[in-house]
């Protein structure tokens, strides 16, 4: 008897979106392995959230007790960077702290772009405790037809 198999049919751009986020949760995985082998020298790492939508992508990472100054964003075609340092900040006339569970020091956040940012209109904000980068996506053009105006030259 003889057996059929039928093959799923997928949509190529659904095939591709797909692969694209498998590879960034790669990108995220590595990130974050290579955070907590201390290779980036930093005393803690902040958490963030990376929040994409059609128009934008959106990184918000958690900086409480952290002021404007003490931060450097920085942005190149690769990749978003937060670095800073967090000082602690001990009440007056403690001798001793009894429990110590916040984070201080130098910290970073590497976050890997997958995608093509419009440089020049990114914005940064810090607001209670949480900066939030927006970076809006730069419009893919490949494999969109563009009509284009050809004038006649009289030479």
């Amino acid at each position: 008897m003889k057996k059929t198999v039928h093959a799923a049919i997928f949509d190529r751009g659904e095939l591709e979106r797909l692969r694209a986020r498998v590879g960034r949760l790669f990108v995220a995985l590595q990130e974050a392995s290579e955070m907590a082998a201390g290779e980036s020298g930093a005393a803690w790492l902040p958490a963030a959230d990376v929040c994409e939508s059609d128009e934008c992508v959106t990184v918000t990472v958690e900086l409480p007790g952290v002021r404007a100054e003490q931060l450097e964003v920085t942005l190149t075609n690769e990749e978003l960077r937060v670095r800073g340092r967090k000082r602690r900040g001990a009440p007056r006339g403690v001798i001793s702290h009894l429990c110590s569970e916040r984070s201080f020091g130098p910290f970073a956040r590497a976050i890997t772009l997958r995608w093509p940012v419009r440089m020049d209109a990114v914005t940064a904000e810090l607001k209670d405790g949480l900066l939030t980068v927006r970076l809006p996506k730069l419009e893919d053009r490949r494999g969109v037809e563009h009509r284009i105006e050809v004038k006649e030259s009289d030479e």
